[in-house]
C-alpha cells in the first residue's frame, strides 16, 4: 500500500470514528422517547431549527409530555403527539414559535413540528414520519429525526384518536438522564 493510500484511509478511518463519536458525546442534543413498549433515541437538529429543539428540550425538562397520548396517527405517514388535551387542539401555555422552514427533507423517522395553517403557531405538538413525505418539505419545521426505535414507532396505535392510544411515559434530554 503506498503512502498517500494509507493516509486516505486512516483520515477516513478518523472521520469516520469522530463522527460516532461526536454523536454519541452530543447528549444535550438527544432525548430518549419512553414508550410502554421501550425507548426510542431521537437525534435533534439545532443546526436547522434551534428554537424548535430548545422548546422541546424545555417542555422535555418540565415533564410537559409524560402522559400525553398519541392522539393522531395515520399508517404509512405519521403519528402526532403533544397535546396535553389529546384532542389535538392543545398546546403549552408558551408563546407560539415562528417557522423555522428548511431543506431537511421530510423521510422516514423524521420528526417536525405541527402547527395550523398559520406557519408561525407551532406550540407543544409534533409528529413523527412512518414514510417519507415530501409534500412536507419546506412546509413544517423539522427539528429531529429517529435513530433508535423506530420499530417501536411504527407499532403505535392508528387512529384519529386511536381506541387505545399509546402514551408517552416520559421524554428526556439524554443529558438529564443518569
Amino acid at each position: 500500500m503506498k503512502l498517500r493510500d494509507w493516509l486516505a484511509a486512516t483520515a477516513l478511518a478518523l472521520a469516520i470514528g469522530t463522527t460516532s463519536t461526536a454523536r454519541a458525546d452530543d447528549l444535550e442534543n438527544m432525548l430518549y422517547l419512553e414508550l410502554d413498549s421501550g425507548r426510542v433515541v431521537i437525534q435533534l437538529r439545532p443546526d436547522v431549527a434551534p428554537n424548535h429543539v430548545e422548546r422541546i428540550k424545555e417542555l422535555a425538562r418540565e415533564g410537559f409530555y409524560d402522559g400525553v397520548i398519541f392522539h393522531r396517527v395515520i399508517p404509512g405517514f405519521m403519528a402526532q403527539t403533544g397535546d396535553p388535551t389529546g384532542t389535538g387542539r392543545g398546546g403549552s401555555t408558551k408563546p407560539n414559535l415562528e417557522a423555522e422552514f428548511s431543506h431537511v427533507p421530510f423521510e422516514r423517522g423524521t420528526i417536525g413540528m405541527a402547527r395550523t395553517n398559520d406557519p408561525n403557531s407551532a406550540n407543544s405538538q409534533w409528529f413523527i414520519c412512518f414514510e417519507p413525505a415530501s409534500h412536507l418539505n419546506g412546509q413544517y419545521t423539522v427539528w429531529g429525526r429517529v435513530i433508535e426505535g423506530m420499530e417501536l414507532v411504527d407499532a403505535i396505535a392508528p387512529g384519529q384518536p386511536p381506541r387505545n392510544p399509546d402514551r408517552i411515559v416520559s421524554l428526556r434530554v439524554a443529558a438529564d438522564v443518569q
